[in-house]
């Protein structure tokens, strides 16, 4: 792969992780209370954004954004504010693993970009969950905390 091509794959991959927010949070919108509907509208506005911005980061980069798919199976049912509440976390936290990769790219302004919607989400993550994070960096695999040797 090229340098291109791996950062259109890391554009992409945070690209999926957006639209399983958007849809997400589409689904649990309506589960939430009434004081917290404007909160899931805002959020689920700025997922949209930033959905859109990597739609044109992939275009500018030489790449064909995927289109998101017309549903996703989410990791449980939603049936009231506190299950809105907990897929609301484990949303976030996809979002900030669909980034990962992004804020490791070549492009400083990219890894700014992924840097910044990892600090969000991890952030929402423990507003929904009202709990500090269990781990130093949410959303990352064990594998990606490793030391890896030089080459």
């Amino acid at each position: 792969m090229t340098g291109a091509q791996d950062t259109v794959a890391a554009l992409q991959a945070a690209l999926a992780a957006e639209h399983v927010a958007v849809f997400g949070y589409g689904v649990l919108g309506g589960h939430v209370s009434p004081a917290q509907r404007q909160n899931v509208t805002l959020i689920w506005n700025a997922h949209r954004s930033r959905r859109d911005r990597l739609r044109g980061y992939i275009q500018s980069a030489g790449g064909r954004p995927a289109a998101a798919a017309a549903a996703y199976r989410l990791p449980f049912k939603v049936t009231s504010a506190s299950s809105a509440a907990r897929l609301a976390a484990t949303l976030e936290d996809g979002v900030i693993a669909g980034y990962a990769v992004l804020a490791g790219a070549n492009d400083p302004n990219l890894r700014r970009y992924a840097a910044q919607a990892m600090q969000e989400a991890a952030v929402r993550a423990v507003r929904w969950r009202d709990a500090p994070p269990s781990e130093a960096f949410p959303g990352l695999p064990p594998a990606a905390l490793s030391p890896k040797p030089e080459d």
